[in-house]
């Protein structure tokens, strides 16, 4: 996104990326250690067994300490896992994303229904829609300046150039 819809030339863009990345594979690397510390200090705690709660009290405290501070990197985390968070909770398909059995485990994802994923895409689209032509100050500054792209500045162009690659 940030080659496609960033600002400055190259070296700047891709040292944006770059930064971004560090950053992101940084603050990923910091909760798994926070989250398995803290798995561990409350097994540790309860005796050496583990409760049904304990995974929700290491992400709640990995978050907040990793992800707690508002920031692009960490505002683009956080919405995506509470993305995948809300959509986990679409019923789900008959079947398993993939029938194979080679090396599989225990538990394999199944799917969301078709049914219901179609309304919930539909929805999120219209909502995100809506929040971009009315409360577009709303929407992450990332897919904000992408759908300021595509939607608004793809009206105004003067050649190829300035619609497919410098629009401004």
């Amino acid at each position: 996104m940030a080659i496609l819809f960033g600002r400055g030339d190259w070296k700047a863009r891709l040292q944006v990326i770059f930064r971004a990345t560090k950053t992101h594979a940084t603050n990923l690397a910091k909760f798994v250690t926070l989250y398995k510390t803290f798995l561990l200090l409350q097994k540790k705690t309860n005796g050496g067994k583990e409760r049904p709660y304990d995974t929700f009290i290491a992400g709640l405290l990995g978050g907040y300490i990793v992800f707690g501070e508002r920031n692009a990197i960490n505002e683009q985390i956080v919405l995506y896992v509470c993305s995948r968070v809300v959509a986990s909770f679409i019923p789900r398909a008959a079947s398993p994303y993939s029938s194979s059995t080679a090396g599989a485990t225990a538990t394999r994802p199944v799917p969301p229904d078709s049914r219901y994923f179609t309304a919930f895409a539909a929805l999120s689209w219209g909502m995100v829609m809506w929040l971009f032509q009315n409360r577009g100050e709303t929407i992450q500054p990332g897919m904000f300046n992408s759908m300021k792209y595509l939607y608004r500045d793809s009206e105004h162009w003067n050649s190829l150039r300035t619609l497919l690659w410098h629009n401004t």
